[in-house]
């Protein structure tokens, strides 16, 4: 596994920020905040800038987006020893909510304050919402296909939901699956605020991003990316992997409710849930741990509870629910990918990360979500990840120790 997020430039500093507590979500710097009076002045900006890790060539020709794609993927790969896999069994599912946007809104400014003369060459290939999978898979000999999952916020799911599967068919022996986004932007920042969907709390900012409390007001745009390597456990064996656990379910499905607003009956992201553990062959007593979608909007965080009671009824109270997005903000299609890594090391080192910035819980929402860092109590049980974006897509995949 590989990451670079709000907390720190590596998967395992990340979680162990997310341990202690940590907040990457701080004040916005950039000149533009004032030039365009953002109502937002605050996001989750990569704690590591790209720029310092990439070569000063792979900086220039690719957009942040698919440099943080990049960052996270050849740190998963050498985190998995570097496979000696045949290229055309080797393959990449690699998603982003928005892609290039970043690459898209300068070349336009260039092009009304410069001429079209001054428009980078390079432009389409670093706006492309698959540039960030052509460039993991071109970066790492990648020849059994590289495909890009784009559903807003559920991405990063899909993208590990569909390598799984690709692996179950045998069309791939390893795949390096995961998500990435860069959005931190004055135009998304403003267009986002229009719809009334990020926290306002420019005062607090380390404070704003606070899931299932009374006192929440929107989510919090973040920024980074996370990545996987899958690999058949046949493979994984054969050369002696560390495997750091096994997924047993990948799910997709759609509300076709509203193009932004999740339906409040929860029906969608309950067949989603019950699809993985239908996958897993489990039953609904299985799970233990749920790392929950919980953006932080006062609508969604109650349909996402909706949901959960509709599948789990009177075994919810049993659950152990994160809501790591408080310390890192949104990342959008890049959250799936690292709330699945979360998800694992929970299992793995069985222990679920504090929930921050929980001052008073919403009692509309009553759920089990510690404060404190909680142990587990069932190596064997399963764990859940909720992906759910606009346009009412719902990602949910499964996991358990081996």
């Amino acid at each position: 596994m590989g990451a670079t997020t709000p907390l720190a430039g590596d998967a395992m500093a990340t979680w162990e920020a997310l341990l202690q507590g940590k907040s990457g979500v701080t004040t916005l710097e950039q000149d533009w905040v004032a030039k365009y009076e953002l109502p937002v002045t605050f996001a989750g900006q990569a704690m590591v800038a790209a720029s310092t890790v990439l070569s000063p060539q792979e900086a220039k020709r690719l957009d942040p987006s698919s440099q943080f794609a990049l960052i996270s993927a050849r740190e998963a790969w050498a985190d998995a020893g570097e496979p000696e896999v045949d290229p055309e069994r080797l393959a990449v599912d690699f998603a982003t909510g928005i892609g290039g946007v970043q690459t898209l809104l300068d070349a336009w400014s260039t092009l009304q304050e410069r001429g079209p003369r001054r428009v980078l060459p390079m432009t389409v290939p670093m706006l492309m919402p698959n540039g960030p999978a052509a460039a993991i898979g071109m970066a790492l000999s990648a020849k059994g296909g590289a495909r890009t999952a784009v559903s807003a916020c559920a991405s990063g799911n899909e993208a590990i939901a569909n390598a799984f599967h690709r692996i179950q068919r045998g069309e791939a022996d390893v795949v390096v699956a995961g998500g990435a986004e860069a959005a931190i932007h004055p135009l998304p920042i403003a267009a986002f605020a229009a719809m009334h969907a990020l926290s306002r709390k420019n005062d607090s900012p380390s404070a704003a991003s606070r899931p299932y409390d009374t006192d929440r007001d929107g989510f919090v745009m973040g920024e980074g990316a996370g990545a996987l390597v899958l690999e058949s456990l046949e493979s994984a064996k054969s050369r002696g992997a560390k495997i750091y656990c096994e997924i047993v379910g990948g799910s997709v499905t759609s509300d076709s409710y509203h193009i932004t607003a999740p339906d409040p009956e929860g029906a969608g992201a309950a067949r989603a849930m019950l699809d993985a553990l239908k996958q897993a062959d489990a039953s609904i007593s299985d799970v233990e741990h749920v790392n929950a979608h919980a953006t932080s909007t006062p609508v969604g965080d109650i349909a996402e509870y909706t949901a959960i009671h509709r599948v789990f009824g009177a075994h919810t109270e049993n659950l152990v629910i994160a809501a790591t997005k408080a310390s890192t903000g949104h990342l959008l299609g890049g959250a799936g990918a690292i709330e699945a890594i979360f998800t694992i090391l929970a299992l793995k080192q069985q222990q679920v990360p504090p929930t921050i910035n929980l001052d008073d819980q919403d009692p509309a929402i009553p759920l089990n979500v510690p404060r404190v860092i909680t142990r587990l109590q069932r190596p064997e049980a399963i764990a859940i990840s909720n992906s759910f974006g606009f346009g009412g897509h719902n990602a949910v995949l499964a996991f358990r120790n081996i």
